[in-house]
């Protein structure tokens, strides 16, 4: 749902807002201060408490597998941190109906008990669990305001990528396969007889057969040459459409094949791919956006670290 957003920032939103709430209405910080950015700042002691709850408590790493996480984790902090700042200043707002969907779908995700199970392994009160998914949606609403729906991809951009890169649409022979897979040569003459003697292949593989695609009467979907064993395609690129193979030996048991269908080699025609070609563009158009706006935020803000303290 969160896309790049998700990876860079969520994580850290997951862990750090209510326990970063917590920290800010002490007093007095006694530890020193490792970063400020935004108007906030944040504690040494603060920072390793953030950091070790995201550690699984058997994970055991050297001094300089540590070191890396905390930096990777430190920077993480100051890209939210600089991201609901960006949301404050546009005034990107987060609706109740909204937070209201949000909730009522990751509830839907949980029956009750293993929602409040999720709480207390997490040790969360329910309104903080809130107070983090709302935080969340804010920072993917800004990114998706301020950057995702600033990209497009226009026909002739789809166009030239397809005339520049016309080989990635060239489709090889397939054929959409059927198996059985049984694990010895004697209960594979066996099924084949049955075959033979007039049952349906996918109800014999959904009988007999070994092999997960069992379930799905054998279906091997559609797939050319190299996407299988050897064997496979010794097998089925040589067969008639409707014949069923002899018995094929790998090192996964014993294969009888029935050829449904085959496709001959050609090239995908560019209204075919349109809609795929553009997906392709906008995802990478987006986050090269994003990067770029992440790092136009980190060069105008103030963004104060002290990494001798890591």
């Amino acid at each position: 749902m969160f896309r790049l957003l998700t990876r860079l920032l969520v994580p850290v939103v997951l862990v750090l807002c209510a326990l970063l709430t917590g920290c800010e209405q002490k007093a007095e910080v006694v530890s020193p201060v490792l970063f400020k950015v935004a108007g906030r700042q944040v504690s040494l002691d603060q920072f390793r408490t953030l950091f070790d709850a995201t550690l699984h408590p058997e994970q055991n790493l050297t001094a300089e597998q540590r070191g890396e996480l905390e930096r990777s984790f430190l920077v993480q902090m100051v890209d939210r941190e600089l991201t609901l700042a960006e949301a404050a200043r546009l005034q990107v707002v987060l609706s109740a109906e909204e937070l209201s969907a949000a909730i009522e779908e990751h509830r839907r995700d949980y029956p009750e008990a293993e929602f409040q199970q999720m709480l207390r392994e997490r040790g969360l009160p329910l309104e903080r669990w809130r107070q983090e998914l709302e935080q969340s949606l804010l920072m993917e609403k800004v990114v998706r305001q301020a950057v995702y729906e600033q990209v497009e991809v226009s026909d002739e951009d789809v166009a030239a990528y397809y005339k520049e890169q016309k080989d990635e649409f060239d489709r090889p022979e397939q054929v959409k396969a059927l198996q059985i897979v049984v694990a010895d040569q004697a209960e594979g003459q066996n099924v084949l007889k049955l075959i033979r003697g007039g049952r349906p292949f996918s109800e014999v593989a959904r009988e007999y057969s070994l092999s997960p695609d069992a379930e799905q009467g054998g279906d091997l979907g559609f797939f050319s040459r190299g996407q299988m064993p050897p064997e496979f395609d010794q097998a089925v690129f040589t067969l008639p459409v409707g014949k069923v193979s002899e018995l094929v030996k790998t090192e996964y048991g014993y294969h009888l094949f029935l050829v449904q269908e085959r496709r001959k080699a050609m090239q995908l025609p560019l209204e075919s791919v349109r809609e795929e070609i553009r997906a392709a563009l906008k995802s990478t158009r987006e986050e090269e956006a994003y990067q770029q706006w992440l790092g136009g935020l980190r060069d105008r803000a103030t963004i104060e670290i002290d990494w001798t303290l890591l």
